[in-house]
C-alpha cells in the first residue's frame, strides 16, 4: 500500500551541525552497549562501584551497591590499568543523530525534534522542568511545556532514566499526552519529561529520543510503559493488517538536501513505490524480542561471494548506531580484502587509504534470516581519519554476542519493522544494488 488516508511519510531532518568522528562515535557504542573492547586501543573497562544504576543497555537496574565496569581512556604514553586512567568525558564521544524527526506533543502541539531509535524504547524530551543552567544551554532546541498543553496529566510515582556506563544520564517524570507522528495522534502516551541531563546529552542535537524497540525495555519505573508503537497497535490506529513501521536511511549524499533526500519513516503503512523501485521482493525473518531489541538470525556474511561463516550468530537492526557492529573474524576478512587497510589501535579501528576507489572496495554482505544484503559501498568508509586514512564503518562488536547492524548497513536497505507478524522485512535499496560510490574522504 502507497499509503492510507491521514498517514503520511515522517521525514528527516539533517542534522546539519554533525560531524562525524569515527573514534567518537565508537566510544559512543562502548557506552551505550557496555561491551569490552577485544582489540587494543586506548580505551577500556575498568572497575568501579556504584550504588545503583543502569550501566549499559544489556545490564539490569540495580537497587544495591554494586562493582561495574565503567569506560576508560588510558593516559598518554600509559598502559592499562585503573591507576593510569580516566573516566571518559562528553569530549570523547559523540552522542549525536544524523538525523531527527519532528513529533507533536500536546494541545496545542508543541513539536520537537526526536532521533528515533529501534535499540531503545523510551520517548523522553527536553522539558521546562529542567534546571535553568540547562535550559540555558538549551538554545537551538525546542523545550517541551507541560503547563501549556491542556491534555497532558502527570503520572504521580513513576520515574525513568536513562544511563550509560560513564555516568552519562538523562532521567525525569512521566505524565500522558496526545502524540502525532506521521499522521497518527495517539492519546494518552506515556511522555518522559527530563528533569536532569548530563553534558553527554546537553551537547548533542535534537530535542530527545523516540525509542522504537520493544517495551520490555523501557526504563519506567516502577512499571514499564508502553512504546508509540504499542500504542498504535492496541488502540487500533492503525489496520490490523499493518501493524508495523518502516525505515529508509538516507545515503551520506543527502545530508545537503533540505528536505533530507530519501530520508524517512512510515506508520502503519508499506511505502511501495520505494519496494518496486528496487525490483525485489521484501524477504521477511522471524525476530526474537525477548531482549527488547530487532533481533534475527545471521549466519553468514559474505566478501566479495566468500562466504564468512557466522554459525548460530545473531543481529539486531539498531537505528541508534552509527557503525555496524560485528565480530572480529568477520572484520578481519572485510578490511583484507581492501587495500592498505589495517587496524589502528591509536583510534581503536580499521581503517583503509582514502584514494580507494570503489572498484577496490568488495562487495560486503550481512544475511539477514536466508537473505543477503549489501553494504553500500560509499557506507564502507565511514568519517576521515586523518593522514590519509578513512575510519571503516565497520567495527568490532568487542565482547557483545551479537551483532549490531545500525545505519552503516541500514542505509543500504528499506526495512520492514512488522511489530504484528514477530518480523523484520528487508529490501535492497536501489542504490545500494549499484554498489558504484566511492566512499567520503
Amino acid at each position: 500500500m502507497a499509503g492510507l488516508k491521514g498517514l503520511h511519510k515522517v521525514k528527516l531532518i539533517p542534522n546539519h551541525n554533525y560531524k562525524k568522528s569515527g573514534p567518537k562515535s565508537y566510544v559512543y557504542l562502548l557506552n551505550r552497549w557496555g561491551f569490552k573492547p577485544t582489540q587494543p586501543g586506548p580505551y577500556f573497562q575498568m572497575n568501579k562501584v556504584s550504588q545503583s544504576g543502569h550501566h549499559g543497555l544489556m545490564h539490569k537496574i540495580g537497587g544495591k551497591a554494586t562493582t561495574y565496569q565503567v569506560l576508560a581512556k588510558k593516559k598518554h604514553g600509559t598502559t592499562t590499568g585503573d591507576a593510569e586512567a580516566g573516566e571518559v568525558g562528553a569530549e570523547d564521544q559523540q552522542n549525536d543523530s544524523m538525523y531527527l524527526c519532528p513529533v507533536s506533543i500536546g494541545t496545542p502541539a508543541q513539536t520537537v525534534n526526536l532521533d528515533f531509535d529501534t535499540g531503545s524504547a523510551d520517548l523522553w524530551v527536553w522539558s521546562t522542568l529542567l534546571p535553568a543552567s540547562v535550559k540555558s544551554q538549551g538554545q537551538g532546541h525546542t523545550i517541551f511545556d507541560p503547563t501549556k498543553s491542556s491534555t497532558f496529566k502527570s503520572v504521580k510515582g513513576d520515574k525513568w532514566k536513562i544511563s550509560y556506563g560513564d555516568s552519562s544520564s538523562a532521567s525525569g517524570t512521566v505524565g500522558t499526552d496526545n502524540v502525532t507522528i506521521g499522521g497518527l495522534t495517539i492519546k494518552n502516551q506515556a511522555v518522559e519529561l527530563a528533569t536532569q541531563m548530563s553534558d553527554q546529552f546537553i551537547q548533542g542535537a535534537g530535542d530527545g529520543l523516540l525509542g522504537l524497540a520493544f517495551g520490555n525495555i523501557n526504563t519506567v519505573t516502577p512499571r514499564a510503559v508502553a512504546t508509540p508503537v504499542e500504542n498504535m497497535i492496541s488502540e487500533q490506529d492503525i489496520p490490523q493488517t499493518a501493524e508495523l513501521f518502516t525505515c529508509n536511511l538516507g545515503s551520506w549524499r543527502d545530508a545537503n538536501d533540505p528536505d533530507g533526500g530519501k530520508s524517512f519513516y512510515t506508520f502503519g503503512y508499506i511505502d511501495e513505490p520505494t519496494v518496486t523501485a528496487s525490483g525485489q521482493e521484501i524477504a521477511y525473518t522471524p525476530i526474537d524480542s525477548s531482549q527488547g531489541f530487532w533481533m534475527f538470525a545471521s549466519t553468514s556474511a559474505t566478501v566479495n561471494g566468500t562466504t564468512v561463516d557466522q554459525s548460530g550468530n545473531t543481529a539486531i537492526a539498531d537505528t541508534g548506531t552509527t557503525l555496524a557492529l560485528v565480530a572480529d573474524a568477520t572484520c578481519e576478512a572485510i578490511y583484507q580484502a581492501i587495500p592498505g587497510a589495517k587496524y589502528d589501535s591509536n583510534q581503536q579501528g580499521w581503517v583503509f587509504p582514502s584514494k580507494t576507489t570503489a572498484d577496490q572496495l568488495p562487495v560486503v554482505t550481512f544475511a539477514v534470516g536466508d537473505t543477503q544484503f549489501a553494504v553500500q559501498k560509499e557506507d564502507l568508509g565511514f568519517a576521515d581519519a586523518g593522514n590519509g586514512m578513512v575510519y571503516g564503518g565497520i567495527q568490532s562488536r568487542g565482547s557483545m554476542t551479537f551483532d549490531i547492524l545500525g545505519d552503516t548497513f541500514l542505509k543500504g536497505i528499506y526495512a520492514i519493522f512488522d511489530q504484528g507478524n514477530s518480523r523484520f522485512g528487508a529490501v535492497q535499496r536501489q542504490e545500494a544494488n549499484q554498489n558504484t560510490s566511492a566512499p567520503p574522504s
